[in-house]
């Protein structure tokens, strides 16, 4: 086999570890996987929140190291959201929905500790399975990779945006529409190609583009702490378990099904390999494959058969090292978490392709190794540690939101270091709390952010090198009819489930007040066609392709919805995979209360910037954090004034003295200056 033979991808791989093994690399790397393992374990957070959140914190940090603690924080995510799914039944992440139906009710059985310890010893097992795969895999493919051109990797490109616009639920469209949203923000700013300035309003701060991170926070993280805002109940009951109880017991089941764990960590990393199949999907299709090979399965699963932890979590552990193969081959992150990694990596100055399997290849074996180191610290400390990671699932909303709001905050300013940053954050927060709370899928949105660059890109240079021809290219031609195939996919099935009939008008129309969003994006849409039309053709092309897909989309998509039922829509969409979390619905609360309480999380943000502006943000996180506490939940002051404190301290520490990261001026700093030299926050 090449990988065996290529003694340059041996001598590479041999290099990586060594670079990986330094201390400083080590340390980043257990740093990752312990925030990964942390943000697991909180139900509506996810792996997706805190790969956003470590990206800014890794711009002043050599390749290495910053891959690691990526990957280290991604592997692991899916090793501890475990812990809530199993003791409380709730998903600590999406990839974890099908563990819940054996596993809480091995925990009601007292078997908490043999279901937790599979889990674990699975997503070990499927983790380094994922890694060897990666390896063996891109020195198969790197042949295949130098003998494409910009052509094929633009096909590539298209696909696997299209293949992650129709991952989503009920109403396949609203992610073409999300997607070419994504794509539409980024190319606000100036034009490579032409100098084209374009939606810029004359703002200095839009000239180079809306910044990643701002957006990523905003759409995925906001969203989230204003639904604990608005739920206003801690994240789990309380429940007693013994971190010892049936871990030895666990370890033995797995080993026993050696050979489902191989079968489902296979499976998983093919299909992470797949655009747009995340690890909500992921989970689902290896329990149903448990379900039909297992014997015996169809009695036994979902009332606590241990195979049913089993299966699931060694293929989500497995897909993480599936998905980074089209990634670093192709350019086409498997999902959003890959995406926010490709963003990453562009902006260290690495462009995936031919280049990370030849001159780069010791950093690509780097994550290999990084993905397999990750998974034997996270099964390790989930191992020593899992009795105290169960109770941070247990903490009030009041605790844990003012903390994370405080690190988002740092997060969403290492953008572009302005406070256009945090102004973006609250603009597209809103969008995201909207999007998540109309159940529209958010991770087609920052895709197309991050793909679209990368389209226009490739579209200028093929145009450029090969006129049109490059249409007529053999690859390029499967590439785009896979891709008319999959948009055009939820409307064949549609058509053959239910025939001509499917289309005609069922009932009066009525417009709901939800499909204002339609409105919202058709306006867009429009908007950004029409003032695209006097620009050069280079400028204009992709703008105009994007936008007309958009509207028509978005207008397709609210027709259908106006001149049919409710229940003829779902019945006519049944089937779809939904690739996010919508928001968690609540028959008891009105409408009414939904807004108010997540206009009284925006205040707060407000209040956070008001702030800021005054003091600094340093100063500003403390008194923050201690008012929310107070008001919100009638918290004690000790407590106020001590976690307040620590995480004071800690951003500090962590951020200014460690990592060094860029702080907004204050006012306060700009009338004494003496003051910025003490604290730099100011």
């Amino acid at each position: 086999m090449e990988f065996f033979s290529d003694s340059a991808t041996l001598t590479a791989a041999g290099h990586a570890l060594m670079m990986l093994l330094e201390p400083h690399r080590l340390i980043f790397l257990v740093v990752g996987v312990l925030v990964g393992l942390a943000i697991g374990l909180l139900p509506g957070i996810g792996g997706l929140t805190g790969f956003a959140l470590l990206v800014p914190f890794t711009y002043t940090m050599d390749p290495y190291a910053a891959f690691a603690m990526l990957l280290g924080m991604a592997s692991v995510t899916t090793t501890s959201d475990v812990i809530p799914a199993v003791l409380f039944g709730v998903p600590g992440t999406a990839a974890s929905q099908a563990t819940v139906l054996d596993g809480l009710p091995m925990t009601k059985k007292g078997q908490a500790g043999r279901a937790l310890s599979a889990c674990y010893t699975s997503s070990l097992i499927g983790g380094l399975i994922g890694a060897l795969i990666l390896a063996v895999t891109l020195p198969v493919v790197r042949p295949f990779v130098l003998s494409i051109s910009t052509p094929e990797i633009l096909g590539m490109t298209i696909f696997g945006i299209a293949m992650v616009s129709t991952l989503s639920g009920k109403a396949p469209l609203r992610g073409i529409v999300a997607a070419c949203f994504g794509i539409l923000i980024g190319m606000v700013g100036t034009n490579v190609q032409t100098g084209q300035m374009r939606w810029t309003g004359g703002l200095l701060y839009l000239q180079d583009g809306i910044p990643l991170l701002p957006v990523l926070l905003g759409i995925f993280a906001l969203p989230e702490l204003c639904e604990l805002a608005i739920q206003r109940k801690a994240l789990s009951d309380d429940i007693k378990f013994s971190a010892r109880e049936g871990m030895r017991r666990g370890v033995l089941d797995t080993a026993k099904h050696w050979f489902l764990v191989i079968r489902c960590g296979g499976l998983g990393a093919l299909i992470g390999m797949v655009p747009g199949i995340t690890g909500a999907v992921t989970d689902w299709i290896a329990y149903g494959h448990a379900l039909q090979t297992e014997k015996g399965a169809k009695e036994t699963f979902t009332t606590g058969d241990v195979r049913g932890v089993i299966a699931p979590e060694s293929a989500n552990n497995a897909r993480e090292g599936g998905s980074l193969v089209p990634m670093l081959a192709f350019g086409v992150p498997g999902g959003a978490a890959q995406a926010i990694l490709l963003g990453a990596m562009m902006v260290h100055g690495f462009i995936p392709g031919p280049d990370m399997l030849t001159k780069h290849l010791d950093l690509t074996y780097s994550m290999v190794w990084s993905i397999a180191l990750a998974n034997i610290f996270g099964a390790g400390l989930c191992f020593l540690l899992s009795g105290q990671f169960a109770k941070i699932s247990t903490l009030r909303y009041t605790i844990i939101l003012p903390v994370i709001m405080a690190i988002v905050y740092v997060g969403a300013f290492q953008g572009s270091r302005s406070w256009g940053d945090l102004f973006a954050l609250l603009i597209f927060g809103i969008l995201g709390c909207v999007m998540k709370r109309l159940k529209w899928p958010r991770p087609p949105l920052i895709l197309g952010l991050v793909l679209g660059v990368l389209i226009e890109r490739y579209m200028s240079i093929s145009f450029i090198r090969y006129g049109a021809d490059w249409l007529a290219r053999p690859g390029v031609m499967v590439l785009l009819l896979l891709s008319a195939g999959v948009l055009l996919s939820p409307l064949f099935k549609m058509l053959r489930r239910s025939g001509l009939a499917a289309l005609r008008p069922s009932g009066r129309p009525a417009f709901r007040r939800e499909d204002l969003t339609y409105v919202f994006f058709i306006g867009i849409g429009l908007f950004t066609l029409i003032t695209a039309q006097p620009w050069l053709f280079s400028a204009r092309i992709g703008p105009t392709v994007v936008s007309s897909i958009l509207v028509i989309a978005a207008v397709l998509s609210l027709v259908y919805g106006i001149f049919h039922s409710e229940a003829k829509v779902a019945h006519a969409n049944a089937g779809g995979i939904h690739m996010d979390l919508g928001a968690d619905d609540d028959e008891t609360m009105t409408t009414k209360t939904v807004v108010l309480r997540a206009a009284r999380f925006f205040g707060w943000f407000l209040a956070f910037l008001a702030c800021m502006s005054l003091i600094g943000m340093i100063p500003t996180v403390p008194v923050i954090i201690i008012a929310y506490m107070r008001i919100e939940g009638r918290e004690r002051w000790p407590l106020c004034v001590i976690l307040a404190l620590c995480v004071t301290v800690l951003e500090y520490v962590i951020f200014d003295r460690i990592i060094h990261v860029a702080w907004p001026g204050s006012l306060l700093g700009e009338w004494f200056p003496v003051l910025r030299a003490v604290v730099p926050s100011m």
